[in-house]
C-alpha cells in the first residue's frame, strides 16, 4: 500500500466535502461524501442518496464508485478513495460499501476517512476492511 502525499490527500478531502454537501439525507441528517481518484489523478465525487425505503439507500462510496464506471473509467484506474463525514468521529465504510470497494479497488489500494477535526485521519487497505471478502475466483 503507498500513502498518499498530504497535498492529495487534501484534494481529495475538499471534493468529497463538497460532495457531502450535495447529499439527500432527509432522514439521517449526516451528509457523507467519497472522492475516488484514479490512475491519471482524477477525482470522481459521491455523495449518499437516501431513500424513504431505507434499503435502497446509497452511499456516498458506492455513488463515486458507480459514477466513475458510468463515465467508462476501469476499475484498474481506480487507485484510492476518501471518505468526509461532518464532525469529529470517523467511520468505516459499510458492510455493502466494504464489498463495492473489493469489487473495483486493488487489495492493497488505501482507503481514507477523514472528517472536520483536520488532526484525524484513518487509512485501510481494502483488504483489511473486507479480509475474505466474496469473490468468484477464476472467473
Amino acid at each position: 500500500m503507498t500513502s498518499l502525499s498530504a497535498e492529495v490527500l487534501a484534494q481529495m478531502k475538499s471534493v468529497a466535502k463538497q460532495a457531502a454537501a450535495n447529499a439527500y439525507c432527509c432522514y439521517s441528517q449526516f451528509p457523507v461524501g467519497a472522492a475516488l481518484l484514479t490512475a491519471d489523478g482524477h477525482m470522481i465525487p459521491g455523495c449518499n442518496v437516501e431513500n424513504i425505503s431505507y434499503g435502497l439507500t446509497n452511499c456516498a462510496e458506492r455513488t463515486a464508485i458507480y459514477s466513475a464506471t458510468a463515465q467508462g473509467i476501469n476499475k484498474q484506474a481506480m487507485q484510492a478513495m476518501l471518505i468526509y463525514m461532518p464532525g469529529n468521529k470517523l467511520y468505516s465504510p459499510c458492510g455493502a460499501c466494504r464489498q463495492v470497494i473489493a469489487e473495483f479497488l486493488a487489495a492493497d489500494a488505501p482507503i481514507y476517512a477523514a472528517c472536520d477535526d483536520e488532526n484525524q485521519l484513518q487509512q485501510w487497505t481494502v483488504q483489511s476492511l473486507l479480509p475474505a471478502g466474496f469473490s468468484f475466483d477464476g472467473l
